[in-house]
């Protein structure tokens, strides 16, 4: 018994490539006698909206996709992420930094990752006294410290699409873990959630691979079950372009006022069948 979720950021409506996800959640779920959950990744207080959460709800009811209730939002477990950070920063395997996305930007020595640039460590070394006083008069967030985790984790393994895989964190450089706005990251809040939730099969997109090396990293340092992985392949539009919720004739919510059929969708997209107009990429 396998249970699986579904995590949409209520920042606006879902489309397409949501749907073809949870449905695709669900399907595994329940051939293994699990259910799916439903997280709702609110701690982006600025732009999460209760609005979208309650058209997400609405959708996946048309969609004809059931979830183990009550939802879990995760900006009621800011305390459990705390603790989390907490232990890394006790282990000296977190530190503070006060760089400005402009001031990474600028670095010459900034090279790129799997997520964009890598953080050229500036913060990392800076002594106790200039930490404590940078913390008296600035913002800060959260880094791992990749090189003292990455020796601390050890080997970092996973099931994959059903096979066993070698992860590797270090290419992702010092990830924030707590944000200057926010007491965690997606990072640190998606491990502990799995986790607290018991989802024995995480199913996301193929464009989430890279981040499961830092999930699988986190689980270690915090001694976290390890879940099964499966990434899918991403629903895209015309052109093969990957969809976005700015993609109006994908929403959900405009299919389901056009008087969509949600259950005959959510069937095709069982057996990877796509509306006209729209593909899937490999995974």
């Amino acid at each position: 018994m396998t249970d699986t979720r579904f995590a949409p950021s209520p920042s606006g409506p879902l489309h397409l490539g949501h749907a073809y996800s949870a449905v695709i959640a669900q399907e595994l779920a329940v051939r293994s006698g699990g259910q799916l959950r439903l997280r709702i990744d609110d701690i982006d207080g600025n732009r999460s909206q209760q609005d979208h959460v309650d058209t997400a709800l609405a959708d996946l009811a048309w969609l004809g996709v059931p979830w183990v209730t009550p939802l879990w939002r995760q900006s009621d477990h800011l305390t459990s992420y705390a603790a989390a950070l907490d232990l890394l920063v006790a282990a000296g395997l977190a530190y503070p930094c006060f760089c400005t996305r402009s001031d990474i930007a600028a670095s010459a020595t900034a090279p790129h990752g799997p997520s964009g640039a890598v953080y050229p460590g500036t913060c990392r070394n800076l002594s106790a006294g200039k930490r404590a006083e940078r913390m008296a008069g600035s913002a800060w967030c959260w880094r791992i410290d990749m090189a003292s985790a990455a020796r601390e984790a050890g080997r970092l393994t996973a099931i994959s699409n059903g096979t066993a895989a070698h992860f590797d964190a270090a290419p992702h450089g010092d990830v924030v873990i707590a944000r200057k706005d926010a007491p965690t990251s997606y990072h640190l809040a998606s491990t502990v959630d799995d986790a607290a939730m018991g989802i024995g099969l995480v199913v996301r997109g193929a464009d989430l691979l890279a981040a499961t090396a830092v999930h699988v990293l986190l689980q270690k340092l915090l001694a976290l079950p390890t879940p099964d992985y499966h990434h899918h392949g991403l629903v895209c539009g015309p052109g093969g372009v990957r969809l976005a919720k700015r993609d109006h004739p994908a929403s959900l919510a405009v299919m389901r006022a056009a008087g969509g059929d949600g259950r005959e969708l959510a069937a095709a997209l069982r057996v990877h069948k796509l509306p006209a107009g729209y593909s899937l990429a490999k995974a």
